[in-house]
């Protein structure tokens, strides 16, 4: 049976490992804010808890992502993400990545929102890739790299080829999220899941809290604004969490005064249940072509990952 291989590293080699990613990470992110800033609307807040669902252009563009039917588009890109999901080699998870930013070019969309949905899962693949190749348990064949006389603090290898491997995947499968919600206007999209069978209340849920999410996010950052203008400043005590409770408390009241005030103007506009369909879909050849191409290409990558054992 094969043995697990120890390779002894300098020390000294330790803190490099910690500090150059995190002096990466500290001139990335600011780096990145500052792009994001400059591509906001003159005189609107930036707020990075909810990423933009529209491309500019009401998911009007001139690509094929654009013109593909939203109910092809959503099932397979479905299809396409668990045969993501299922490879086990770092290779083919390195071509998924490849291929979803090729889609991402011929889909022609915002690089800047591309980059909000990107680090939203910075965090948790970093902590994925610390903590994995310190964890993960010595299996014969495993190589360890042992850090000076610290026998305690090994590092194996297949960690962290494992940990960039779910890292690839799930970096694979974000990317493909703003093809797939910025190519289409947010109620066709959701039609067209009421069409594949989801129950339409679940879409015209999602639809209003999306709407409204930007509405609540604003008045909260008034009320914010007007706290601070009357001293409030945030510190370890019960008065502190006092006027937390109070804020809060006063945003529940306050969306639940505004959901009434919309329900109420919606039936005067004659709702009764369903929304108004947003336009005809109707599959062409094309449609079909496409998701054929795409299908092949993700069985194409299963078979590349099978074969290499």
């Amino acid at each position: 049976m094969t043995e697990v291989h120890h390779i002894q590293v300098p020390l000294g080699y330790l803190p490099l490992l910690v500090l150059i990613p995190a002096a990466v990470a500290a001139v990335a992110v600011p780096w990145l804010r500052s792009r994001f800033r400059k591509q906001v609307v003159p005189g609107s807040v930036p707020d990075w808890s909810i990423p933009p669902l529209d491309d500019g252009r009401g998911g009007l563009g001139t690509s094929l992502i654009h013109r593909w039917d939203v109910r092809c588009k959503i099932m397979t890109m479905l299809a396409y993400s668990f045969a993501v999901a299922s490879l086990r080699h770092l290779s083919a998870a390195a071509a998924a990545v490849l291929i979803s930013l090729a889609v991402l070019l011929a889909a022609k969309v915002s690089f800047h929102k591309v980059v909000l949905r990107v680090l939203a899962l910075a965090g948790f693949l970093g902590m994925l890739l610390i903590v994995m190749p310190l964890t993960v348990p010595a299996n014969p064949g495993d190589t360890l790299l042992v850090f000076g006389s610290l026998d305690w603090l090994t590092v194996n290898v297949r960690g962290i080829v494992l940990a960039a491997t779910i890292g690839a995947k799930a970096m694979a499968v974000a990317l493909l999220m703003e093809p797939l919600l910025a190519t289409a206007p947010l109620p066709v999209t959701l039609h067209g899941l009421s069409r594949l069978g989801i129950p339409e209340m679940a879409g015209q849920m999602v639809l209003l809290s999306y709407r409204y999410l930007h509405v609540f996010s604003h008045e909260a950052r008034r009320m914010t604004v007007g706290m601070k203008a009357r001293g409030f400043e945030k510190k370890t005590s019960l008065d502190t969490l006092r006027a937390l409770g109070n804020f809060l408390g006063m945003i529940f009241v306050r969306s639940f005064e505004r959901t009434e005030r919309v329900f109420d103007a919606m039936q005067a506009r004659g709702y009764k249940g369903r929304f108004p369909e947003p336009g005809q879909l109707q599959i062409r050849m094309p449609d079909i072509l496409l998701t054929g191409v795409w299908i092949a290409v993700g069985t194409a990558l299963v078979w590349f990952d099978w074969m290499k054992g």
